[in-house]
């Protein structure tokens, strides 16, 4: 008998019936780590917008329309993924996002953050479920690291 936890558990089989591959880690740009534990909680440095090995860059509100800012968002949430497989092996250890936050690259007049950082938000909750579902914060920016038009950075609780 299957139980409903137990298939909520397997998030690398939900990610696979989905079609969902995610990219190789990122090496670090700075002095820092990818991901950094304490405890059963996971902090997962900024993640920025890349896809098959290239940066999704400009600035939503200019040379972005919302698309393809939920695109980069998506990338960079998937991108934050990629490094916590990484620290702890598999994300069936994952026991739910707690916090995600979003910057998006864009023009001042700009003001559908929230918009674009859905991109991110509907690709988590598409592969863990309720578990998925998280605080969160939208920010404007008006320039990110290499012009990427997204970052993301998130608090992930992980199974004892």
């Amino acid at each position: 008998m299957c139980h409903t936890a137990d298939m909520a558990g397997d998030v690398e089989k939900r990610m696979k019936s989905l079609g969902i591959q995610l990219p190789q880690p990122a090496t670090p740009a700075g002095l820092y780590r990818p991901v950094t534990r304490s405890g059963n909680l996971l902090f997962v440095a900024g993640q920025v917008s890349k896809e098959n090995g290239q940066l999704l860059t400009g600035k939503l509100g200019g040379d972005v329309n919302i698309e393809g800012g939920m695109r980069a968002a998506r990338m960079a949430a998937l991108n934050a993924l990629a490094a916590i497989r990484q620290e702890i092996g598999s994300l069936n250890k994952v026991q739910r996002i707690l916090f995600v936050r979003g910057y998006v690259n864009c023009t001042p007049d700009f003001i559908q953050q929230p918009q674009v950082i859905n991109g991110a938000s509907k690709i988590l909750v598409a592969i863990f479920e309720n578990n998925g579902e998280h605080a969160r914060a939208a920010v404007g920016a008006n320039s990110l690291p290499s012009n990427v038009a997204v970052e993301i950075d998130m608090i992930v609780e992980i199974k004892a």
